[in-house]
């Protein structure tokens, strides 16, 4: 080999680090692929396995202790097999059944883990709340976890409120869509007695847990957002970016009841945002009054004449009734029928 064209490795700096990423994110994204396809598969397997039995069970007029004598035949015969006990036998059948009649579900579900399927399966009470979480769940890309706790937290009930309290409000649909009416803030742990700035910091501290509650579009841009007006500096409470959206987002605590003077000062934020802040590619600004308590008929007066693209939220630092969320729902649906009569 010619002597010109071995490399000199005293001149050659190979970027070592960058290769070492390189591959660990190849490999990753391989074991990722793995799993997807591991799971597509067991979803699959479970729903075969639920038509089998529920189209056994209606050929033969079975009843449902026929599952108990099959899964005592395979533990019988296959003991070292695990995951086919009466119990799981049963939710492969009620799985199965749930969504035997639904084309648009039944393409989604091998896009969540069983663990989510079942959760969504056994939590949820109508197919309408089922197909929401399974969309979600796929859309926020969610853990066990973290579905495990909206569905504590109602989401669906929320989001469906959300809804119809705000279609009277002169914000566009696109935005509109993209927020809740009602946020619950149960990690922060406050004592009975705290200010706003206790609230911003807690929130900072869990930002994780309220960027879950936000929505995973949303990332963290600052605290006490320094912005300058003429003579007069101001400092926005939380700043956020949403990717979905392609614009910042000004988040505006306040511990009281929402009062009419704070949606002209939100205003002017996002005003400022747009003018000094925001880059020529992203769309306007947001803003988002999250009080502690609001009277909604003062909200929609104050709104019904803002040109300002700002929404008022409530939050709540306990889990909600999910029965007392269930009944409003039903209320404004009742009430959105009759204007339609």
């Amino acid at each position: 080999m010619s002597k010109d064209i071995v490399p000199n490795n005293d001149d050659l700096e190979l970027p070592i680090g960058d290769i070492e990423k390189h591959i660990m994110e190849l490999a990753e994204q391989s074991r990722s692929r793995a799993f997807k396809k591991v799971n597509e598969e067991l979803v699959k397997l479970y729903l075969d396995i639920g038509k089998y039995l529920s189209e056994s069970a209606g050929l033969y007029n079975w009843g449902d202790q026929y599952i108990e004598g099959v899964a005592n035949s395979i533990q019988m015969n296959y003991p070292g097999v695990k995951g086919f006990e009466k119990r799981n036998l049963e939710r492969m059948r009620r799985f199965y059944e749930l969504y035997a009649d639904d084309e648009i579900a039944s393409a989604l579900l091998t896009q969540l883990s069983w663990t989510n399927n079942y959760m969504i399966v056994s939590r949820c009470k109508t197919q309408e709340e089922r197909l929401f979480y399974i969309n979600l769940a796929i859309n926020e890309n969610y853990s066990s976890r973290e579905l495990e706790r909206q569905l504590d937290s109602a989401y669906y009930e929320r989001a469906m409120i959300s809804k119809k309290k705000f279609e009277p409000v002169p914000i566009p649909e696109g935005i509109r869509n993209r927020f809740l009416d009602s946020y619950v803030l149960e990690f922060l742990d406050l004592p009975n007695q705290y200010s706003e700035k206790d609230l911003q910091n807690a929130l900072i501290s869990n930002i994780r847990d309220f960027i879950l509650e936000l929505g995973k579009d949303f990332t963290f841009v600052s605290q006490n957002y320094h912005l300058m007006v003429g003579d007069h500096n101001y400092y926005l409470d939380l700043l956020f970016y949403h990717r979905g959206l392609s614009c910042l987002v000004n988040i505006d605590l306040k511990i009281g009841e929402f009062k009419p003077e704070y949606l002209g000062k939100m205003g002017l934020y996002l005003e400022a945002l747009d003018r000094d802040v925001r880059k020529p590619n992203e769309n306007p600004s947001v803003g988002i009054i999250l009080c502690a308590d609001k009277d909604d008929e003062v909200v929609e007066y104050t709104m019904n004449r803002s040109m300002s693209p700002t929404l008022v939220a409530e939050y709540k630092l306990k889990l909600p009734d999910k029965a007392i969320l269930e009944s409003k729902l039903r209320e404004y649906v009742s009430i959105a029928e009759s204007k339609d009569e």
